[in-house]
């Protein structure tokens, strides 16, 4: 139906409408250019004259008596629209006691009248306030990303040579996706583009994800930095990773950063849950062709940072999903997010399960020496999943390096926050409320320098410590631990 109430009822309907003020003449006049039938009653002759000369069906009456309500038992959908607050809760009354289930729209001045009216029958209540503000608050987004996206697009556009679009060492689907996006922005205005990482594309998935859509990426050891004339910031403020901003023009990212930058755009919008759905908005905000590639990649990056829509999410988010839906391969993200099991991984499983220490409903365990470092967050799911475990963290040795993954379904913990606080100090940490993982150099950790004579003096100590510290940051006693 009218734009003015949101829903929607079949072609066939009939209408009344109860006090014709402005709000009702509005209505009015969309339902009478759909060729609706409509019935108008008011109070008021003049206005009733008025509506009359306009060829609209109109009579005069108390909307508060019950001749009207007779009057309208006919009709299918009934708005009530006077501002009288408490005549329209009385025409609702003798509308109701009529008995017969007609659909009621009726008009409030405020939350208080809102309720008395929705109590006493409604179906629908508006308040034309709040419908006029969240009005003014879609055209200010509108008009807002009208003018980001023609400064973006400015700023690209004064790239003499190349861009260099940089994300957050060890990237995630999110950052690789958004940079994978802005890459194309700026190939739609014929600006040659690279994407620039550090450290190493970690997770199978992650992998998978950049070589099953042929993702460029480019090491930050591959390239002259200096040699670009644009530097772009995208996904890069991660809890426990350094921040490039120096020198820097684009800066584009869902979290906040953690100190005053000098870049010429900068758009940081904590309010959404990926940076996949910024880069949406602009692509939709620029008209772009959607690639296969980019919409594949965007839609996987909203998923994987909100946990498939389960973490979260935010409206924005979700409607950025709908858009890139029908364009993005669902095969290759089938594949992405399915990725098989290596024999290694079984065996850091097995030894994870075999060595599980747990403390009511939550699970710590150490899967030894590994040296698929992937191995640990797929176990650390896995264990996620048994009865009565609601966190879980799986820790091994690779080389010089404790690496230790985490994974949380308890909604009063926020395990990044666990890691911080546990391993802060002593290593690099990386993720999210229920997705975390830690770094620790096994030296500093242990004091002790590695050899193959003592790995199994490494081990114990890692073990003791490590699952002390856990236990200890998420507010248990291991003191009287059991192996689940």
């Amino acid at each position: 139906m009218s734009a003015n109430t949101g829903i929607t009822m079949a072609s066939t309907s009939t209408y009344a409408i109860l006090g014709c003020g402005s709000v009702g003449h509005a209505v009015a006049e969309e339902l009478e250019a759909e060729a609706k039938d409509v019935l108008i009653i008011d109070c008021d002759e003049g206005r009733v004259e008025a509506l009359r000369d306009q060829d609209l069906n109109a009579q005069q009456g108390d909307i508060r008596e019950s001749s009207v309500a007779n009057e309208t038992a006919d009709r299918d959908v009934i708005l009530i629209l006077s501002s009288d607050v408490d005549a329209n809760a009385e025409a609702i009354e003798q509308i109701r006691d009529r008995g017969e289930d007609q659909y009621l729209v009726a008009r409030a001045s405020d939350p208080v009248s809102s309720d008395e009216l929705q109590d006493a029958g409604a179906d629908v209540v508006i308040n034309p306030s709040a419908v006029i503000a969240d009005s003014a608050m879609r055209a200010l987004e509108t008009g807002e990303l009208e003018y980001k996206t023609k400064q973006l697009g400015e700023e690209i556009d004064s790239t003499n040579e190349r861009m260099a679009i940089r994300i957050h060492r060890s990237p995630d689907p999110d950052s690789i996706a958004s940079a994978t996006a802005l890459k194309a922005v700026a190939e739609n205005r014929e600006i040659g583009a690279d994407i620039i990482y550090e450290g190493e594309i970690g997770h199978r998935e992650n992998r998978a994800f950049v070589n099953l859509l042929g993702i460029d990426l480019l090491s930050i050891e591959e390239v002259d930095i200096e040699a670009y004339d644009t530097i772009a910031l995208v996904d890069d403020a991660k809890p426990g990773s350094p921040q490039h901003e120096e020198g820097v023009d684009i800066i584009i990212d869902h979290h906040e950063h953690d100190h005053d930058h000098s870049a010429a755009f900068a758009d940081i919008r904590p309010n959404v849950s990926s940076t996949s759905t910024i880069l949406t908005k602009y692509i939709q905000e620029l008209d772009l062709t959607l690639g296969e590639q980019v919409a594949t990649a965007l839609l996987y990056g909203i998923r994987a940072e909100t946990l498939d829509f389960k973490r979260d999410t935010t409206p924005a988010d979700l409607t950025a999903a709908a858009y890139l839906y029908p364009f993005a391969d669902h095969d290759t993200l089938e594949q992405v997010e399915s990725p098989s099991m290596s024999a290694e991984t079984l065996d850091v499983l097995a030894e994870a399960i075999r060595n599980r220490e747990v403390e009511g409903s939550h699970l710590v365990s150490n899967a030894g020496f590994i040296t698929d470092r992937d191995a640990l967050s797929q176990a650390a799911q896995h264990l996620l999943n048994l009865e009565g475990i609601t966190t879980s963290a799986v820790f091994a040795i690779a080389d010089d390096t404790i690496y230790l993954a985490a994974r949380s379904k308890d909604i009063r913990m926020d395990i990044g926050r666990i890691l911080e606080g546990a391993f802060g100090d002593i290593g690099e940490m990386k993720g999210h409320s229920t997705d975390a993982s830690v770094e620790i150099p096994l030296g500093i950790f242990t004091g002790i320098e590695v050899s193959e004579d003592n790995r199994n003096t490494l081990l114990e100590l890692t073990e003791e410590a490590v699952k002390k510290k856990l236990f200890a940051a998420m507010g248990v006693d291991s003191s009287d631990s059991n192996g689940g």
